[in-house]
């Protein structure tokens, strides 16, 4: 299993070995001790899983009370998936970094806490499904609008160049209004 940051560090892609034959693939998705050696030493205490269509734009999500750090990955399709530093003190707060995640690569993202997160759908469909290390808070989730001009994310928009996004992603707030972590 590699473990690789990211243009931010504390973002680290995880490139899992697979085991492939002409019956399918077998890999490692969690395993605590090699986790721990890669940076990432979290307990887990959620896992979810949601399925969008093309176009569909979830996040910029974060709590700011009971921040999760979540390991996300794609089991059918393909996404391009983006973790905003939003720790005020970092060296790299304001920045973004960005993954193509698929069921196809097999690749997984840690996206600490003190992050806000968001992905993009490529394919017709994804199944996206991620641990969080902590509780989903909903009084404490706050979104930041994707489409900021200050954060400038490049997200790899389908040729109709609006994507799908809720009514409370709509309505985030601009990177300079948001509530970030000290």
């Amino acid at each position: 299993m590699q473990f690789i940051p990211t243009a931010i560090p504390d973002v680290i892609l995880v490139k899992p070995d697979v085991f492939g034959d002409e019956r399918g693939f077998f890999m490692e998705t969690w395993q605590r001790r090699k986790f721990a050696e890669g940076g990432i030493d979290h307990d887990f205490v959620q896992d979810n899983h949601s399925r969008s269509v093309k176009g569909t734009l979830r996040g910029l999500h974060y709590q700011i009370r009971q921040p999760q750090g979540k390991l996300v990955r794609v089991t059918a399709g393909s996404v391009f998936d983006v973790a905003v530093d939003l720790r005020r003190g970092s060296p790299t707060f304001g920045q973004w970094a960005g993954e193509h995640l698929s069921a196809d690569n097999h690749h997984m993202l840690w996206v600490p806490p003190g992050f806000a997160h968001g992905f993009y759908v490529t394919s017709e469909t994804a199944d996206f499904q991620y641990k969080c290390s902590d509780y989903y808070a909903p009084e404490h989730e706050h979104c930041i609008r994707w489409d900021d001009p200050e954060l400038g994310i490049d997200w790899p928009l389908s040729d109709n160049g609006a994507p799908l996004v809720s009514e409370k992603d709509r309505q985030g707030l601009a990177f300079a209004q948001a509530e970030y972590f000290d």
